[in-house]
């Protein structure tokens, strides 16, 4: 299998930092339990938030969507931007007064409900989002198939092709014991 071509690498806004404090802030405020961590998240969260945003990358290549994140457990995923069925634009109230915007990515066939992948922060979000619907659009248009032209240009390899494979599946068949 051929390599992969980067064709945009996303980069995240500093301001960032500041909105993952206030919402964790918030949400140790609202829930009550979270009161005696509050001092602890003001104290420690700005290294956490520092070594995230450092450890956060995205990258967007010929066939697929890469998620790199996470500081003790790394996660990573690669999305096939022909699978992709979704790039929306998230704005909170609290995104919006910092001027961020969050991109989430759905899939086909994912599991639960919500997107697949979550990124916050990334400068020029809607210009990233264009830029992989755009590459998945080619993807999903160079995948289908030309088995017509082929077949009117004279090209019997394919037809070879499938011949083989029903010629193996009869194969199968006879050797699977009658039920």
């Amino acid at each position: 299998m051929a390599p992969e071509t980067v064709l945009a690498e996303a980069t995240f806004n500093r301001k960032v930092r500041s909105y993952w404090l206030l919402t964790g802030s918030i949400l140790c405020v609202v829930t009550v339990i979270g009161i005696p961590f509050l001092p602890l998240w003001l104290l420690f969260g700005h290294h956490f938030t520092e070594r995230y945003l450092q450890r956060m990358s995205c990258t967007l290549t010929d066939r697929s969507l890469k998620v790199t994140r996470g500081i003790l457990v790394r996660q990573e995923k690669t999305v096939p931007l022909d699978k992709i069925t979704d790039l929306g634009l998230v704005e909170g109230p609290i995104m919006r007064y910092m001027d961020l915007q969050a991109i989430s990515v759905e899939t086909a066939g994912q599991s639960g409900p919500g997107a697949l992948v979550q990124l916050v922060g990334i400068e020029g979000a809607r210009e990233f989002r264009d830029t992989v619907l755009r590459q998945r659009d080619a993807v999903v248009a160079g995948s289908q198939p030309a088995l017509p032209v082929a077949a009117a240009s004279g090209s019997t390899s394919e037809a070879q092709v499938l011949v083989e494979i029903r010629d193996a599946l009869l194969r199968i068949e006879e050797r699977l014991p009658e039920r």
